[in-house]
């Protein structure tokens, strides 16, 4: 991750307000366009410190035509890593 100056930094609401949105309109919206509809307006360069975070962290993703989509799924992965036929093997 590029280490930049910021001015701004997220408060906790700010990020979950951004997740939350993320979250319920996945892959609807490209950047620009989730920062024109949250609920609350904040510094452009504070959300992109958030959806940095966010990248970087692997809760988001962005497709070919630049829109953002949820990936983070903890509940999914810990049914897979239930399942025994799933598993790590060590090899011979």
């Amino acid at each position: 991750m590029e280490i930049k100056k910021i001015l701004h930094y997220p408060r906790l609401d700010s990020v979950l307000m951004v997740e939350r949105f993320l979250f319920e309109h996945s892959g609807e919206y490209t950047k620009k366009q989730v920062w024109d509809r949250l609920p609350r307006k904040m510094m452009y360069q504070t959300f992109s410190v958030i959806i940095d975070y966010l990248l970087y962290s692997g809760k988001i993703a962005s497709d070919v035509e630049g829109k953002l989509g949820w990936i983070y799924d903890p509940e999914g992965v810990k049914k897979y890593l239930a399942q025994s036929h799933l598993a790590w093997r060590k090899q011979k």
